[in-house]
């Protein structure tokens, strides 16, 4: 008889963990990788972050907090809200975590029964299905592929709802495509979830401040309000900040669902790292001039990313405005064998051949519900960046027939 539960079986280890532990163990074994596969700024954490963090170790700041985060940092959360997204919260409507992860999986697993359907447009963030099914749910994966631009549309959103429907996962900017959605298209899906008030929605931000193309990033309660009653949004320090290490993301939703959400986190984990916390508080609330500096980067990797995978024949990338991630399709490539010798018949095939014959790491597309593509990262400077694009391109080059 196993020791392991049944629902181990229901899920899958995550593809971009994999992907990127295969990496490091070449690494290791001496082979030259390079890779994009993590989704991670390689900016340092700003100065100021890190002193508030020396400081709250030096002050002696380093005992439990509150299970889901200490009120300092719930205020200055709230703060930001009402600062960047014209939105009131209290500090019992929010909920801090040892990262964004977990307070999707905190909130799935206070408010999901059996039989209870969560929509998630394709492509999804990896995490986003499993989760949903060790909760005990049912992943309803609605397609929103290139040719719509790997955005969800209103008529797909209407058709996959049913009694049955609990949470829409919504993730703008994307990962892992970086599609940005405009005003006027958040306000169509908007209008779909008003007509369907039994609907909850879990706003994934994530990426709010990774955003180009001077597009203006909106979440669904700010256009409209009476959305905020039935909606969770989820934000963090990790990618706009560059502390994916630190560990801290929050929820920002109505208190009874809060209060279910710090129930298992109290029974779970209990609070995030005290120092992160006040790491975190910092970050809220000092300097925010080094976002545009840093997005400006990203926006110039982006550029020749895209414009060095679109002049490989068998490649079409179209161009993220948000996140840093690109999501270029391969269907041109399909069927063809690499020089190693390997028949790539789907994105897969192409990821492992490309790691094992070039040393670059990406994620296969199929790890993302849409193929075949896959997921290059641009978050990585410019010299390694080039070095990545060319080797892709003498990859695909060899392919043959």
């Amino acid at each position: 008889m196993s020791i392991l539960s049944h629902a181990l079986g229901r899920i899958k280890p995550s593809s971009t963990v994999a992907i990127t532990a295969r990496a490091i163990e070449l690494k290791a074994q001496g082979a030259d990788i390079i890779s994009l596969s993590v989704g991670e700024p390689d900016f340092d954490t700003p100065q100021h972050i890190k002193d508030a963090a020396i400081a709250a170790i030096e002050a002696g700041k380093t005992k439990y907090t509150a299970p889901d985060g200490m009120i300092e940092l719930k205020q200055a959360i709230c703060r930001k809200f009402a600062r960047e997204n014209d939105l009131a919260y209290e500090p019992t409507q929010i909920s801090v975590s040892g990262g964004g992860k977990q307070v999707i999986y905190n909130a799935l697993m206070a408010s999901v029964n059996p039989g209870d359907e969560v929509i998630i447009p394709a492509p999804y963030w990896v995490s986003y299905p499993d989760m949903v099914l060790l909760a005990g749910g049912t992943p309803v994966v609605v397609p929103a592929g290139p040719e719509d631009g790997y955005k969800l549309t209103p008529e797909a959103l209407a058709a996959s709802i049913t009694p049955q429907t609990k949470w829409l996962i919504f993730n703008a900017p994307s990962n892992p495509t970086g599609a940005a959605y405009t005003r006027d298209e958040l306000l169509a899906l908007a209008d779909v979830l008003r007509a369907h008030p039994h609907v909850w929605v879990m706003c994934d931000d994530i990426y709010e401040h990774l955003i180009y193309d001077e597009l203006e990033f909106y979440t669904l309660p700010q256009l409209r309000p009476e959305l905020q009653a039935r909606c969770l949004i989820i934000n963090g320090v990790s990618k706009g900040y560059a502390m994916t290490g630190w560990r801290i993301g929050y929820g920002a939703g109505p208190a009874d669902l809060i209060t279910g959400m710090r129930k298992i986190q109290g029974q779970s984990t209990s609070n995030p790292c005290t120092i992160s916390q006040w790491a975190a508080l910092a970050a809220l609330d000092g300097p925010q001039d080094f976002i545009a500096q840093n997005n400006a980067a990203f926006a110039r990797r982006r550029d020749f990313v895209v414009g060095a995978l679109n002049a490989i024949p068998g490649i079409t990338c179209p161009t993220p405005q948000g996140a840093f991630y690109a999501y270029p399709s391969i269907a041109g490539l399909i069927g063809r064998t690499s020089a190693g010798g390997r028949r790539i018949n789907t994105d897969e095939d192409f990821a492992t051949a490309l790691l094992d014959e070039t040393g670059v790491a990406v994620v296969f597309g199929a790890a993302f519900g849409v193929s075949p593509a896959f997921r290059f990262s641009y978050a990585t400077s410019d010299d390694i960046l080039a070095q990545a694009c060319q080797r892709i391109a003498d990859f695909c080059a060899g392919l043959r027939e």
